[in-house]
């Protein structure tokens, strides 16, 4: 199809049919299992060693604030090269991109598990970090290819409730690992379960054929200049804001000549043609909204527990058990509702539960009853669990199949941009006033979650939006 005849083409609807087969059981489960272990080491890795920082930095002998690119690698390292390798799996195929992947990652497990310095831990965080990449592009992709439709809501639910849990939880599994073990086992630990996920991932579906065509390697540069200096933008802006607005500056700059090359192209590296789809776009704003917000409060809230309520730390910890609970309960709920109701209603009204958690947590008094916070967090992560369901499967299906790699790079691009955003909300909140900037966070995370909600009112009025999600 010509450039032409492709944008006169109809935006409201895929350009290609749904999915309509997925594998048969038990490849199904064998293929799943492969997916889910990758998705929880994965979105584990990104957090769970930031626990371990103090223990890492004083065995190393290095400083505090150097020890910081022991997160700073990996998290840099995927969101640079998360659109890039989604248009090489295009190319080369997922299942053989997953399995590369995979094998990358654990062997760069194995390396950071095994450094003696901080050079090489960091380095081998990198290449953790672009083998976590490597698959993050094609969770999106591959779940279309896995499950049938009559089971793809459950299928994304499971998936997104994964993503949710393991963001939550990974200080709290690093704190045990290191209870009864040695920091590098918070790397060492995920070799087994990388293990039997290569052999799982042997049940993947080839899911298309390789798409032809040069690679865009420009785009591909640019990309990665542009999302590299973003976080390092982001994350300096907190300490030093001259130098992190002159960094995100020109991580604008690079940005802006990024999506201008990529504009008149038919199947971009950024895949700016997906947002043509009103259906699409609209998902990736709201998710891009509630991210940003769910990282507000994992990070803001634990200042305001410790510091300004004076609550001990262990009931700090239990209280954000609560959270990943809700989204749990509430998940298998939302996928069954998606076979009836549209996806911005359902978004909507799960972006409207998570308002009410925040705001509630925020007009709670301060001299109330510990049990008093549960309620509102539960109800928060309920919200953030309901929404996940209908809007992730609203963005997988709004694109055409022979897409679905470069849909599942946005949807993990629009994550982690939405929580880079909130790491950088809350330091900034901090910088301006260290015993309010909590609160003031928490209120701008709210705001952020409202407007979430008019997006689905809007999207639900207009219909902007697919029968059944």
């Amino acid at each position: 199809m010509n450039q032409a005849s492709d944008r006169s083409s109809d935006t409201s609807a895929p350009a290609a049919p749904r999915n309509s087969t997925g594998l048969p059981a038990p490849a199904r489960y064998w293929a799943a299992g492969a997916l889910l272990c990758c998705i929880g080491v994965t979105v584990l890795d990104a957090n769970i060693a930031n626990i371990a920082l103090p223990t890492i930095s004083r065995e190393l002998n290095v400083g505090e604030a150097d020890s910081i690119w022991i997160v700073n690698a990996y998290m840099i390292s995927v969101m640079a090269t998360l659109l890039p390798l989604s248009a090489v799996a295009e190319r080369v195929g997922f299942k053989r991109m997953f399995r590369l992947g995979l094998g990358l990652f654990t062997i760069a497990s194995l390396l950071c598990a095994l450094s003696g310095n901080l050079p090489s831990l960091v380095a081998a965080r990198m290449l953790q970090g672009l083998g976590a990449s490597s698959m993050m592009c094609l969770f999106g992709g591959l779940v279309r290819h896995i499950y049938p439709a009559h089971k793809l809501a459950a299928g994304i639910s499971i998936n997104a409730m994964t993503v949710g849990v393991m963001s939550v939880v990974g200080p709290s599994v690093g704190a045990a690992i290191l209870s009864v073990a040695s920091w590098p086992w918070i790397f060492g630990f995920t070799v087994p379960i990388c293990l039997f996920a290569m052999y799982a991932a042997g049940y993947l579906p080839e899911a298309a054929s390789p798409r032809k065509g040069r690679f865009d390697y420009l785009s591909a540069i640019l990309n990665i200049v542009t999302f590299a200096l973003l976080l390092i933008g982001l994350d300096a802006i907190g300490r030093n804001p001259g130098r992190g607005l002159l960094v995100l500056a020109i991580a604008t700059t690079c940005g802006y000549f990024l999506i201008r090359r990529s504009l008149p192209q038919t199947n971009p590296l950024v895949p700016v043609d997906l947002f043509r789809y009103p259906i699409f776009k609209y998902a990736v704003i709201v998710s891009a909204l509630t991210f940003t917000a769910q990282m507000i409060s994992m990070l803001a809230l634990p200042f305001y527990y410790l510091h300004n309520l004076g609550i001990p730390l262990q009931k700090v910890g239990l209280l954000f058990g609560v959270w990943p609970v809700g989204s749990v309960v509430i998940a298998s709920l939302s996928a069954k509702l998606c076979r009836y109701f549209k996806a911005s209603l359902l978004a909507g009204i799960g972006a409207a539960l998570m308002a009410i958690g925040i705001i509630s947590l925020m007009a709670l008094p301060a001299d109330i009853s510990l049990w008093y916070y549960v309620a509102p967090m539960f109800v928060a992560g309920m919200g953030f669990g309901f929404f996940q369901t209908p809007n992730n499967r609203a963005m997988l299906l709004s694109t055409p199949l022979k897409r679905s790699g470069a849909t599942g790079g946005v949807q993990a691009t629009t994550r982690l941009f939405g929580q880079g955003i909130g790491a950088a909300c809350v330091a900034i909140s901090f910088h301006i006033d260290q015993h309010n900037g909590p609160m003031y966070v928490m209120g701008f995370a709210s705001a952020l979650v409202i407007i979430a909600v008019i997006i689905n009112l809007f999207r639900y009025v207009k219909g902007l939006d697919s029968d059944a999600c």
